[in-house]
Parts: structure tokens; C-alpha cells; sequence
């Protein structure tokens, strides 16, 4: 999960753990892009509007990974 929002990061995993998910979460996109090499995770919640390095330029950097490229992304987009 990849949230530049404390906030958004504690309500969504509550919940997630809440079911039982387990759960790696990033602050920002460079963080989220080296979990990801490292960890392989099955799914990756993406904010889209973060500082530095956005959701659409992190969602471009795994897919041209092969590392990362079949992991399946999801963005949030804020309203």
C-alpha cells in the first residue's frame, strides 16, 4: 500500500488487517519501488497525487522492471 497521507495509510490498513491481509506499506513512491523489487507482493494499492515521484511515474517504473512488471497495480485517485 503506497499513501503520501498518514491518515490514508492507518484507515485502509485497519482495515486490510482487519481481514487479514498482510500488509507493506510506503510513504512514497522510491520506498514503495524497493519494497516491491524485494518483496514481491501480490497487489499494490498506489495513490496517485504524492510528492516526488507520482502514482503514474511509480506505476511506469514497475511495469518496465521485470522484477516487478506482473505484480497488479490499482491506483486511488483522491476526489
Amino acid at each position: 500500500m503506497v499513501d503520501d497521507t498518514p491518515i490514508n495509510l492507518k484507515v485502509l490498513s485497519d482495515f486490510l488487517k482487519f481481514y487479514g491481509f498482510k500488509l507493506l506499506v510506503a510513504e512514497d513512491g522510491k520506498t514503495a519501488l524497493n519494497i516491491a523489487e524485494h518483496a514481491s507482493p501480490d497487489l499494490i494499492l498506489l495513490d496517485v497525487l504524492m510528492p516526488e515521484i507520482d502514482g503514474f511515474e511509480t506505476c511506469r517504473l514497475l511495469k518496465t522492471n521485470p522484477a516487478t512488471q506482473e505484480i497488479t497495480v490499482r491506483k486511488k485517485e483522491r476526489s
